[in-house]
């Protein structure tokens, strides 16, 4: 079963039933991924899933301090 980034939601059309939308992580944007990374709240498992994701799309990440002034 392919991974997921975050659990599936149900969600009611009118007339049809019940829909099942699944969050799989390959199916995120990097851009969005990028901004879970860096998000300080962020779960540690949920990055590592981010990471390994970008790291199989080819995407290098390089860690930088953050600059205080």
């Amino acid at each position: 079963m392919p991974i997921k980034f975050k659990p599936s939601q149900k969600s009611y059309v009118k007339g049809k039933g019940y829909k099942t939308e699944h969050f799989y992580i390959k199916n995120i944007s990097t851009a969005e991924l990028f901004e879970y990374l860096n998000n300080h709240n962020g779960k540690p498992k949920i990055k590592q899933k981010c990471r390994n994701e970008l790291t199989r799309r080819g995407i290098t990440i390089v860690h930088k301090e953050p600059v205080s002034e």
